[in-house]
């Protein structure tokens, strides 16, 4: 026998049941064919992070039903993942109010709507400097920061005017032109020497600061709505828009006082400190909720657009197969 006590475990008082967390309910019901896209949904395990989305998509929702801004921070990947036209469908259907990017978001659009194309191979075009030298693009994004300037608008209404005026070949699949079509805030938030534009001689910074900070008081007049029921969601942006969301919010509870209550989320393939704070949890420690989801844009995106757009579609009796 060894020289340590052992716990006697007949002391121990049984139960007949516990509570948990699980059920057989909530399992995933594997599909025999799919009949329609709600038949998929319905198929999901009503647990962790399925659930969850779905809760979130019905935030989404209630946010549109009750007009509370329903607003997109977005990092470019967005745009280099294919998702222009998800964005600019949800637009159409009601479910983005304000689109907020950094700079890079807004190259990406630009190069796709006037080019066809966009993201260069960097690894190869750093090794001579020829990076994001194309002048055609840098000089176009360049001048509307400074028609921002001369005409007092925002950086991104100035691109989405200019994109207009343009009339470039693919214009149809720009989301900033869409936005400016349809009365929806597009504002671009900038970082000096982060994006390709800033290393042509166009570039003229008191004009891009200029707008780019009217921008963040547009941005800002925005969040001021999202006091009970709102909702912001970050797609792939790990510093510049966490920081330029939390310091808007900032502003607002300082002119304001009461703005909480709402609904943050972020969406990204890895879990970044700066969004896990500014977006899912410093916003709503008072008051709302913040989620997380974790995976590529290419599928999260469409995903989240189909559930919203699925559940409009069904209620206004349009078929969702």
């Amino acid at each position: 026998m060894g020289k340590f006590q052992e716990l006697d475990l007949t002391q121990i008082s049984p139960i007949s049941h516990s509570t948990y967390k699980v059920s057989v309910r909530d399992e995933a019901k594997p599909l025999k064919e799919v009949t329609s896209i709600q038949s998929f949904f319905s198929s999901l395990p009503k647990i962790g992070k399925a659930k969850e989305l779905m809760e979130f998509a019905k935030h989404i929702i209630d946010a549109k039903n009750s007009n509370k801004p329903i607003v997109f921070l977005c990092g470019g990947h967005v745009i280099k993942t294919g998702c222009s036209p998800i964005l600019i469908e949800l637009i159409k259907e009601g479910f983005i109010s304000h689109i907020a990017s950094n700079g890079s978001f807004a190259i990406h659009d630009i190069e796709l709507t006037i080019l066809g194309s966009t993201s260069e191979y960097v690894e190869d075009l750093i090794l001579d400097g020829s990076f994001g030298m194309n002048k055609k693009i840098c000089d176009f994004i360049n001048l509307a920061a400074k028609i921002a300037k001369k005409e007092n608008l925002g950086y991104g209404e100035a691109i989405g005017k200019l994109l207009i005026e343009s009339k470039p070949p693919y214009i149809s699949r720009s989301v900033i032109a869409y936005a400016y079509k349809k009365d929806i805030p597009y504002t671009v938030h900038v970082a000096i020497g982060t994006d390709v534009n800033h290393q042509f001689p166009s570039a003229d910074g008191s004009a891009i600061g200029e707008a780019s900070y009217r921008d963040f008081k547009i941005f800002a007049n925005t969040i001021k709505d999202l006091h009970n029921g709102g909702v912001v969601i970050n797609l792939g942006s790990a510093v510049i828009m966490p920081e330029v969301f939390l310091k808007a919010l900032n502003i607002v509870r300082n002119v304001f006082k009461k703005v909480n209550n709402f609904i943050t989320c972020n969406f990204d393939i890895i879990n970044h400190y700066r969004p896990m704070k500014n977006i899912v949890e410093r916003p709503v420690l008072d008051k709302g909720k913040g989620y997380f989801f974790l995976g590529y844009h290419e599928i999260m995106l469409p995903l989240l657009a189909t559930i919203l757009l699925n559940q409009k579609r069904s209620k206004d009796g349009v078929a969702s197969n």
